[in-house]
């Protein structure tokens, strides 16, 4: 679509558009004669997307249209694939809408879509529906399949298992719109994991920083896959959302370099809004007693592994215990009390430096192998 954002990166367009505009572009063939180069979408606000067609033609007795998914400056793994919208006429009215090859099969509870039904969610279906409104003949209705080429083995490099949406990819988008960079988006794709945890009947998560904590909470310690969420930086977000949604208990599982930043109170992690690592650990060295040339040597280490070794060599591996109940009660008191939380602290590796007592006890009742 080529429209700048504030800062001057180029928007893309959503999978949910994309579908949308093949749609009406093959809906305009079949029943008007007319072969677009470019056809206008409508996101639910109104906003007008403007889309281009890579090719429309007749195909049997309907009409295939394609569009080339473009995410802009922000590409992500649908960037350039082919999204294929077949449009045909049905006898009765109103709008069905299949899935195609490419197009990912919800598998389990806790989407916005029925399992068993394609990953087309409910915006950008309603999108496809309107974006082919009042084309067809009085009475006819229409069938549309969306497929695409290649969204199979795109989908590997998505969480996409981890959902419960199989074989494809999902047609998703709320606005229509992909802004570069966007930090909302990035949030709200992180929800439906927790969504999905609640439809399938636990209450009690755990929350980790990216895919090495998820792997090693489940491959090593023996976690429900389907408890652990990732949640990137937004350490308050999720807390808030999980609490939201009805989560009763959550357990913080993560690198000391991101643990101990919650301990000091931060709740976005990122380096670029704020940092703190050295001097909370300093500070809680100084608590168990370490000495001002330890102190000084943390505060000015490279990184927080090298710290670690140095509070071994000292003897003062106890200070993540420490820390780790300063997170969870940190964290307890960012959601109102509204959670139970534990906090498990490990070193890059997957070796836990340390934990509190909430963690332990909710890693066994979630059946977790050891944390000891």
């Amino acid at each position: 679509m080529g429209s700048k954002d504030k800062n001057s990166l180029r928007c893309g367009v959503t999978t949910g558009a994309s579908a949308a505009a093949a749609a009406r572009a093959a809906a305009l063939l079949l029943f008007k004669g007319e072969r677009p180069l470019l056809v206008e979408v409508a996101n639910p606000r109104g906003d007008i997307i403007k889309v281009p067609v890579k090719a429309a033609e007749y195909d049997g007795e309907g009409v295939r249209a394609v569009v080339v998914k473009d995410g802009g400056d922000d590409p992500d793994v649908t960037h350039g694939l082919d999204i294929v919208a077949r449009v045909c006429a049905a006898p009765a009215a109103g709008v069905i809408i299949k899935g195609g090859t490419g197009v990912g099969v919800v598998a389990a509870p806790g989407l916005p879509v029925p399992v068993g039904e394609p990953a087309i969610n409910p915006v950008p279906a309603r999108m496809i529906r309107d974006a082919v409104g009042g084309l067809a003949p009085a009475g006819v209705g229409i069938e549309i399949t969306i497929s695409v080429p290649g969204g199979a083995v795109a989908a590997e490099r998505t969480l996409n298992s981890r959902l419960g949406i199989m074989g494809g990819i999902s047609i998703l988008g709320t606005s229509g719109i992909v802004r570069p960079m966007s930090e909302e988006a990035l949030k709200d794709s992180l929800v439906p994991f927790i969504k999905k945890a609640v439809a399938l009947g636990h209450k009690k998560v755990v929350l980790t920083p990216g895919g090495l904590g998820y792997r090693q909470a489940v491959d090593e310690y023996g976690f429900d896959g389907h408890c652990v969420i990732e949640m990137s930086n937004y350490v308050g977000f999720m807390l808030e959302k999980c609490a939201g949604e009805g989560i009763e208990s959550v357990i913080l599982w993560g690198h000391v370099g991101k643990m101990v930043k919650v301990a000091g109170g931060i709740f976005n992690t990122h380096s670029r809004v704020a940092d703190g690592r050295r001097e909370i650990l300093a500070a809680y060295a100084a608590l168990l007693g370490a000495k001002k040339d330890i102190i000084d040597q943390i505060l000015n280490i490279n990184t927080l592994e090298g710290a670690v070794l140095l509070l071994k060599k000292w003897d003062l591996q106890g200070i993540f215990d420490t820390i780790a109940q300063r997170a969870s009660s940190k964290a307890s008191e960012y959601v109102w009390q509204k959670l139970r939380v534990g906090t498990v602290i490990t070193a890059r590796e997957g070796r836990i430096l340390g934990l509190d007592e909430s963690a332990e006890d909710l890693g066994r009742l979630m059946g977790c192998k050891r944390l000891r």
